[in-house]
């Protein structure tokens, strides 16, 4: 059974650590667009130097995917996901959750891949005095 390009991705990213840098160019094209709301990344190299680093304080990572919005006849896809994962600079290294999706275009290969997540939730607001300050605001506006 060959695989679609939405069961690598999924696959690839149920456990994010320095085994997927091999596997990339299985999946992305050469010249793939990448955003994040802290990054953007054009090629694969760039990427898989982009992942490199980010894997490099990361203790553990793994995406659990909800469920997904897909048009695979228009290569196009939403896949929605909680991120699990412990950082060394983060909250002490505790297990934290992210939530947020990503907005794939593919066609035998993704060529473009952009992640929607709070960045706030994800880093901002584990390190030790931002994250009181960004508290203590959500606080105050009612956000949770």
């Amino acid at each position: 059974m060959t695989l679609t390009v939405l069961q690598k991705i999924r696959n690839l990213y149920l456990h994010f650590d320095q085994s997927i840098l091999h596997s990339l160019a299985d999946i992305y094209s050469e010249d793939i667009q990448f955003r994040d709301p802290l990054h953007a990344v054009n090629g694969l190299e760039n990427l898989s130097d982009y992942y490199a680093g980010m894997l490099g304080g990361l203790i553990d990572c793994r995406f659990e995917f909800h469920h997904s919005m897909e048009m695979a006849e228009r290569g196009e896809a939403i896949l929605f996901w909680t991120m699990h994962y412990r950082h060394k600079k983060l909250a002490g290294g505790k297990s934290l959750e992210l939530t947020g999706n990503t907005h794939l275009l593919f066609n035998d290969k993704i060529y473009y891949h952009r992640d929607y997540f709070d960045a706030g939730s994800m880093l901002y607001e584990h390190i030790p005095v931002m994250g009181f300050a960004i508290r203590q605001i959500k606080k105050k506006v009612g956000a949770k």
